[in-house]
C-alpha cells in the first residue's frame, strides 16, 4: 500500500495519447516525434550553412538517416517487447510510442559512411558538431511524446519530480491512480535543457571542432546511464539495459574525442576548405553549361599561380 509521501509529492500526470480536433484524431506520439525532427533538423541544417554545407543537402541526408534510425529503434523495441504485440500489425503501430535508443544509434551509425561520403571529410567535426546540436534539440521535443503515451516508466517513488498518475492509457503498466511512478522520460526532458544551453554557448564561442560533439556524448551518456536505472519496464542483461550499455560506450567516445580535439593543432586551410564547399555544392546543383566564345584565353584572363 503506497505510503502517503508517495500520494502527495509528485507531479499531476495524465497521458494524452491522443486528442481531437474537430473530426480529425491525432496520435500525440507521431505528432510530437516529428516536430522534434523537424526542429532537429533545421537546427542542424542552420549550423551546417555557416560550414558550406547547403540547407537542402542537410535536409537530405538527415531525413534518410532519421528514417533508417526509426526503423531500428521500432524493430529492436519490438524485439524486446514482443509479450506487448497480439497482432503483427501492431508492430507497425509506431504512431503509439514505443522506440529504443540504442536501436536506433545503431542503425543510424552503420548506415552513416554510406550516407555521408560526399561530404567534406575536412569539416567532418564541424559537422558532427552541427548533428550533436539538432539532435540533442530534437530528442527535447520528442521525449514530450513518450511522456503523453506513458512509457518510460518506473516504479513507485517520493521524489519530488516523480508523477502521480491520475488517468489515462500508459504504454507500460498498470499504474494505480493515486500513486506516484518514477518517469525517465521527463527526466531526460529536465536534464536535456543544460546540455542544449551549454551546447549553443559553446558554439556562439566557436569552441574547437568536435568539442560539442565530445561535451555531448559525455553529458547524455552519464545521464542516460544514471537515469536508466530507475526504469522496471526494459529487459537487462547483468543489470543493465541496452540503452545504458550504448549510453557507457557513448561515454567513453566522447572522453576520447575531447582529448582528441584538444590535443590537436587547430588547422586553417582556406583554400582547401573552399575547394571542399565548391565540391559540395556541386553535388546538389545542376552544373551550368556555357557555349564555347571561341576566343583563345589571353594572358590577362590565365589566373597567376599562387604563392
Amino acid at each position: 500500500m503506497p505510503t502517503a509521501a508517495v500520494v502527495v509529492t509528485g507531479i499531476p500526470y495524465w497521458t494524452f495519447p491522443s486528442f481531437a480536433i474537430g473530426p480529425l484524431t491525432v496520435r500525440s506520439f507521431g505528432l510530437v516525434v516529428a516536430l522534434g525532427v523537424i526542429l532537429g533538423v533545421y537546427v542542424a541544417a542552420r549550423r551546417n550553412e555557416r560550414f558550406g554545407i547547403p540547407r537542402s543537402q542537410t535536409e537530405k541526408v538527415a531525413m534518410i538517416l532519421v528514417v533508417i534510425g526509426f526503423i531500428g529503434a521500432r524493430l529492436l523495441f519490438v524485439f524486446t517487447h514482443l509479450q506487448q504485440f497480439t497482432n503483427p500489425l501492431q508492430a507497425f503501430a509506431v504512431w503509439d510510442g514505443g522506440l529504443q535508443f540504442s536501436g536506433g544509434i545503431i542503425a543510424a551509425l552503420i548506415a552513416a559512411p554510406f550516407v555521408l561520403r560526399k561530404w567534406p571529410r575536412r569539416r567532418a567535426l564541424d559537422l558532427l558538431d552541427g548533428a550533436a546540436l539538432g539532435f540533442a534539440v530534437g530528442q527535447f521535443v520528442g521525449r514530450f511524446g513518450c511522456y503523453s503515451v506513458g512509457e518510460h516508466l518506473g516504479g513507485p517513488t517520493d521524489f519530488f519530480l516523480g508523477v502521480t498518475y491520475r488517468g489515462g492509457t500508459v504504454l507500460e503498466g498498470p499504474l494505480t491512480v493515486g500513486v506516484t511512478y518514477h518517469n525517465a522520460a521527463l527526466y531526460e526532458i529536465f536534464w536535456l535543457i543544460p546540455i542544449i544551453v551549454i551546447l549553443f554557448i559553446q558554439d556562439r564561442r566557436h569552441v574547437r571542432a568536435g568539442v560539442m560533439s565530445a561535451t555531448f556524448a559525455i553529458m547524455y551518456g552519464a545521464f542516460r546511464f544514471g537515469t536508466d536505472f530507475v526504469r522496471i519496464n526494459d529487459k537487462t542483461v547483468f543489470g543493465l539495459t541496452g540503452a545504458q550499455y550504448m549510453c557507457l560506450a557513448l561515454f567513453l567516445v566522447g572522453i576520447w574525442l575531447m582529448w582528441y580535439c584538444l590535443r590537436r593543432k587547430p588547422t586553417a586551410d582556406a583554400a582547401a576548405q573552399a575547394q571542399e564547399t565548391s565540391v559540395v555544392e556541386a553535388s546538389v546543383t545542376e552544373p551550368s553549361v556555357e557555349e564555347p566564345s571561341g576566343e583563345e584565353p589571353t594572358v590577362e584572363d590565365t589566373p597567376a599561380p599562387s604563392a
